[in-house]
């Protein structure tokens, strides 16, 4: 199995390490093989920002993606610009509250509510998308994304990352 995903969005939503958590969980807890390609603007907040993730149960030769099997969009112009890269058979899964897909087939969360609702801020709308994409894709466990998160933020907010991965992952089991 070789999946290849794009995440992205805007600087400052966590793009980034929302691929770094999955990419950390797929190969060093699951025993998978991943490669991870980062792209962002310069002014790095509140510009364009994506990253290339790909897992494989294989070697992975070539590190960048040629279609995109799972794409995630926080914010509209990710969505417009990389949703032609989608395979037929792909998945969008996106920030509802961000971004307005009604016209394609999607998973839809609102993370960043989510986030505000539970913590008083947004900060943590990025680990609750990546406990939606855990649940909804399986393309990781959730130990592995647990163990990844635990070891890949700041140890001040180790608990509410935690918490976030949770809020996503449930959110998931009960609205996908």
């Amino acid at each position: 199995m070789t999946k290849e995903i794009r995440i992205s969005g805007f600087g400052g939503q966590g793009v980034i390490l929302t691929a770094y958590i999955i990419g950390k969980a797929a190969s060093l807890y699951d025993g998978k093989e991943s490669s991870l390609i980062q792209s962002f603007g310069p002014e790095a907040r509140g510009s364009s920002c994506s990253a290339q993730l790909i897992i494989s149960d294989e070697k992975i030769l070539y590190p960048y993606i040629a279609g995109t099997d799972i794409l995630v969009a926080m914010s509209q112009s990710a969505l417009a610009k990389f949703f032609s890269e989608v395979k037929k058979d792909g998945v969008v899964i996106y920030e509802n509250e961000l971004v307005d897909a009604k016209n394609i087939s999607t998973l839809g969360i609102p993370a960043t509510r989510l986030s505000e609702e539970e913590f008083g801020k947004s900060f943590y709308s990025n680990v609750i998308m990546v406990g939606y994409i855990t649940a909804v894709t399986g393309i990781i466990k959730l130990g592995s994304a647990e163990e990844a998160v635990r070891t890949s933020v700041p140890s001040h907010t180790v608990e509410n990352n935690l918490k976030a991965l949770e809020t996503g992952y449930n959110f998931a089991k009960n609205h996908a």
